[in-house]
């Protein structure tokens, strides 16, 4: 009975290792994952001389983990065989059953577990075959470009000294030449000063010689400005003196007509204040304090060709007797009398009108 209930309680083989097959497999799924993520934080800086940064990913391959798995299937077979503890039975046992066959085939789980692990090992040898090929290439090309670097470093070099030997050349032509060039400009300039010095002194000897005659031609002129100074200078004074007896005879006779003019002026002015004096008729409201001032414009023969209010009395009745006046009073013919240059002084002037007086 005891046999039947061990084998009754009996686990199978697989499943006996499974979870922990399982567990172990997702663990290392979940470190391939992890390893695969590169943090930016936790990123160093490579160095320079470093051609290939290699992440290393997981160390076990597709042998560790069938390592694994058989430890978890031996460990579950141990405790499987363990015999069970004595019990204290009265009851005979029935004969013993034949035990069956252990299956070691693995499940369709357990094969997938396997082969999923078996690729991931796969793909991680790939990885790393790839990585290692991409890091030679690399190593390749660097180490190329190096060579190209050194050969053009060379290359530069070398134009560089011989640049720098043709500019030490054409600055020892360039000296030399200088050397040269100033050399004739002094000689050129030594021929230049005596030429110069020669031309001097020979324009100093035609200076000297042009300034006695000059001096000569000049003091002959002199003598004869002296001469024509003093001539003129009598001549002057004879026309001084006889301009002057003309402006005094003539500021007299001038003074003569003047006072003949101014005469003839005040008398003409006086016949035209009369006159317009008699012709006015004051109005009889005005106040001794009304003053009117008329411009009066008269024709050649005395006639009145224009009489204008140069400044109102402020009473517009004042005002028009007085225009009335000068009207009523023309023409002056006493203006035909006079010469004509006092005429035409006197054809234009004003009047100024009160209640007392014309002026």
């Amino acid at each position: 009975m005891s046999k039947r209930l061990g084998r009754k309680f009996r686990k199978r083989p697989t499943e006996s290792y499974f979870w922990p097959t399982l567990l172990a497999v997702l663990l290392h799924l979940a470190v391939f994952v992890f390893s695969l993520i590169k943090l930016p934080a936790n990123e160093e800086t490579p160095d320079s001389s470093s051609i290939v940064q290699a992440t290393l990913v997981s160390t076990e391959t597709r042998t560790d983990v069938a390592q694994q798995i058989n430890e978890q299937q031996a460990a579950a077979n141990a405790e499987e065989k363990a015999p069970p503890e004595p019990k204290q039975e009265t009851e005979p046992e029935p004969a013993p059953e034949p035990e069956p066959q252990e299956d070691d085939t693995p499940s369709e789980l357990e094969q997938a577990v396997i082969d999923q692990a078996e690729a991931m090992a796969a793909a991680e040898e790939q990885r790393k075959q790839a990585a290692a090929e991409q890091a030679k290439a690399e190593k390749a090309a660097e180490e190329e470009r190096q060579k190209e670097a050194a050969e053009q470093a060379a290359a530069e070099k070398a134009a560089e000294e011989e640049r720098q030997q043709e500019a030490a050349e054409q600055a020892a032509a360039e000296k030399a030449a200088e050397k040269e060039r100033q050399k004739e400009a002094a000689e050129q300039a030594a021929a230049e000063k005596a030429a110069e010095e020669e031309r001097q002194k020979e324009a100093a000897e035609q200076a000297a010689a042009e300034k006695r005659k000059q001096e000569a031609a000049e003091k002959a002129k002199a003598e004869k400005a002296a001469a024509e100074k003093r001539k003129q200078e009598a001549e002057a004074q004879r026309k001084k003196e006889a301009a002057m007896q003309r402006r005094l005879e003539g500021e007299r006779e001038a003074a003569a007509k003047a006072k003949q003019a101014e005469e003839a002026a005040n008398g003409f002015i006086a016949i035209v204040r009369r006159a317009v004096e008699q012709a006015w008729l004051i109005p009889a409201g005005a106040s001794d304090s009304m003053s009117a001032t008329l411009s009066v414009r008269l024709g050649p023969s005395g006639e009145v060709l224009a009489v204008t209010v140069a400044t109102s009395s402020g009473d517009s009745s004042f005002d028009r007797s007085a225009v009335q006046a000068v009207e009523q009073a023309s023409p002056f013919i006493e203006l035909r009398d006079l010469p004509a240059a006092q005429q035409s002084e006197l054809r234009q002037f004003n009047l100024r009108f009160t209640p007392g007086d014309v002026r």
